[in-house]
């Protein structure tokens, strides 16, 4: 019988780590819960040298962890929503779970993932699987945060309620995602445009003045600005294939960094440091961790548990690094507010009600408020974010084309007065 590693929490919040032998993991998981802990972490523990159990650890958590994922099918984030509203409503009305999931997938006809996954999902829990346990199967549709919501759902009998959560959480994290990313149309439009326009000019535009100004000022010096642009534009007909792959390896370079450790750390340090958008960034990263925090425990996650689920989606390594922090400190029995005030990293107001918060035993409903109150504020701030590019883009695409202009006409200024005298 194949041996398992696993690290778990019981119900005081407690971490515990062992081994024990099962049939399979989801065996392991089941013996587990029986004994009143509740697994985060689980993996084959290795059996000699033919390396059987060597396989990548699977959070017990977020579903799937270690399970092969490439060219599974997987839920766009409206698609996710809509299901989990669909399925609170019908649940809610009293049709058993599978019955549910065999109705929507019958209404997905349109959409062949959708109803696809609902099958598989369907199919798991007919076969005596539990909910959470095929939404784990899929974990590129379902985050840890939604299979840990399911699991404490079923295990209080709160199904309904945790799913409604769910559906409002995936609604508001969406709408504010939404929100951040249409302020970043605009800018990205402006920018997209002066590059063309920038390359038009450069290519096909400039080189037939400098034509012009070798067959109407033989031997005759150019202004060092008019010398730059001709210049620029020489290298830009020559060797634009290369600045084109320059730009991609840069790319692909930045993307690359971005997953090493210490290049996360060093790109989120810079995004909170520059000043247009350090506020937006900030007050983002506030909503999604008190919302998602408190999301869970309100759904009956142990907070031990919900702090790393909240740690591993924070999408910023600083403030991943921050509630690390906490967790531990939690662990050794401590409370949030203080260790979090120590990281330095979240606003004095934050820490001040969740402070209230955690006195009065509403911390859940606190943070709740104060993800409300930030969301609010992330609007005002992209409004004024995009009130400020705005200009910026402007004078930055004037900039670059008058730039051209200018060089362009010195010369011409002066072969005209030339030709007048």
């Amino acid at each position: 019988m194949p041996s398992y590693r696993y690290t778990a929490v019981d119900q005081n919040g407690k971490e515990k780590k062992g081994r024990i032998d099962a049939d399979s993991e989801q065996d392991a998981t089941t013996q587990l819960k029986e004994k009143g802990l509740f697994p985060t972490e689980i993996s084959e523990a290795k059996q000699g040298k033919s390396g059987k159990g060597q396989q990548g650890q699977k959070k017990a958590g977020g579903g799937g962890g270690g399970a092969i994922t490439l060219g599974t099918p997987k839920l766009k984030a409206k698609a996710l929503t809509e299901v989990t509203r669909q399925l609170a409503t019908l649940l809610d009305a009293g049709l058993p779970l599978v019955r549910a999931l065999r109705t929507l997938e019958r209404q997905a006809q349109k959409d062949p993932i959708r109803r696809q996954i609902l099958g598989d999902l369907a199919t798991t829990v007919e076969g005596g699987g539990t909910f959470s346990d095929a939404l784990a199967n899929h974990p590129k549709s379902f985050s840890k945060l939604y299979v840990n919501m399911v699991r404490a759902g079923e295990a209080s009998g709160a199904m309904e309620t945790v799913l409604n959560r769910l559906a409002e959480f995936l609604e508001k994290a969406q709408r504010l995602a939404s929100r951040i990313k249409g302020a970043m149309v605009y800018p990205a439009v402006v920018l997209t445009v002066a590059l063309g326009i920038t390359s038009g000019l450069m290519i096909f535009i400039v080189p037939k003045f400098a034509q012009i100004f070798e067959d109407m000022l033989p031997g005759e010096s150019l202004p060092a600005l008019t010398n730059f642009v001709l210049g620029v534009s020489e290298v830009m007909q020559a060797k634009m294939h290369f600045v084109l792959i320059g730009i991609a390896v840069l790319v692909v370079l930045f993307k690359l960094l971005r997953k090493t450790k210490y290049g996360a750390l060093a790109m989120d340090f810079i995004l909170l440091k520059i000043p247009i958008i350090k506020d937006v960034v900030l007050k983002s990263i506030v909503s999604r961790f008190c919302r998602t925090l408190g999301t869970l425990m309100q759904s009956g996650v142990a907070v031990l548990q919900a702090l790393q689920i909240v740690r591993d989606t924070a999408g910023n390594q600083i403030v991943a690094n921050a509630i690390q922090t906490v967790h531990d400190a939690v662990k050794e029995g401590e409370g949030i507010s203080g260790p979090l005030e120590s990281t330095k990293v979240f606003p004095g107001m934050v820490v001040s009600m969740m402070q209230v918060g955690e006195e009065t035993g509403a911390l859940p409903d606190m943070l709740n408020k104060i993800a409300d109150t930030y969301e609010e504020e992330v609007d005002n701030a992209v409004d004024g974010m995009t009130s400020m590019i705005e200009p910026v883009m402007i004078v930055f695409m004037a900039g670059i084309i008058g730039t051209i202009v200018i060089a362009l006409f010195m010369p011409l200024i002066k072969l005209m007065n030339q030709l007048g005298g």
